[in-house]
């Protein structure tokens, strides 16, 4: 009995490819694209402090080690806190982004500050509270017309209290949108001493657009009109730029919620 010949796995069997299916190498970019798309930019607001934090660490580093090493922590925190990520936004008309990365702290009718000439009509707020590792670049919650900002100075506290919204200092953008007049106002916290707003009026904005930061640790809350249904609540992550704080046109109302 004639014995067949042994395949090696060049030569067939399972280990046998097409030869229209040639096995293709990596791109030579591919490992720089990958290393590249691992980090996330760095804001130009951030760049004074971070060169601030890294020059103290050095002089700290020349008289004792151990005060290099919390200096290097602290700088890195300082990298990490400036991070200005790419945000995928719903472009839609109907729906209201988050203007941060934090925490939603309250969802209800609330008096938009007197200083952004909304009236004293209750409003539907959504507040967005950012701590000291959250990324503070601010986004548009709809696009439409920047019809005013205002700057109001004032107190810095907890930026988590209700009361921060009329007594912490704050800058407002109102904005005129396709579903009717929204406002959002960065309010300063406790840690937090400067707003940087550079929007400016009379412009147009997009949604999801940058316009602002605040350092270090604060809140954006968004006054929408009483049209509009609220998709979060309070407790719930939001990712600026992406979730959906609101609906104009919903038919359901605000969601249940359960923690899991």
């Amino acid at each position: 009995m004639r014995r067949r010949p042994l395949l090696r796995c060049s030569e067939g069997g399972f280990g046998l490819l097409r030869p229209d299916l040639k096995r293709s190498r990596p791109s030579p970019m591919s490992l720089v694209d990958t290393v590249k798309n691992t980090f996330v930019p760095i804001h130009r607001e951030g760049y004074p402090f971070i060169a601030a934090f890294g020059a103290a660490t050095l002089f700290l580093g020349y008289f004792s080690s151990i005060l290099f090493w919390i200096g290097l922590i602290l700088t890195a925190w300082c990298v990490y806190f400036f991070r200005d990520p790419e945000r995928v936004t719903p472009v839609d008309d109907r729906l209201v982004v988050s203007p941060a990365d934090g925490i939603v702290s309250a969802v209800g009718p609330a008096v938009p500050p007197r200083e952004l000439g909304l009236g004293n009509v209750e409003m539907t707020r959504i507040s967005v509270f950012m701590n000291v590792f959250s990324c503070h670049v601010n986004r548009a919650p709809v696009r439409g017309r920047i019809a005013k900002i205002e700057h109001r100075p004032g107190k810095f506290l907890n930026a988590e209290l209700d009361k921060a919204s009329t007594e912490n200092e704050r800058n407002g953008l109102v904005i005129e949108s396709p579903n009717g007049t929204v406002a959002a106002v960065q309010i300063a916290g406790l840690v937090a001493r400067r707003i940087v707003c550079w929007a400016e009026a009379g412009g147009s904005i997009a949604i999801g657009e940058r316009f602002g930061l605040i350092r270090f640790g604060s809140r954006v809350d968004v006054f929408l009109p009483l049209t509009a249904t609220p998709r979060v609540a309070v407790g719930q992550t939001a990712v600026g730029g992406e979730t959906v704080l609101a609906e104009f046109g919903g038919v359901a109302g605000t969601p249940l919620v359960r923690i899991s």
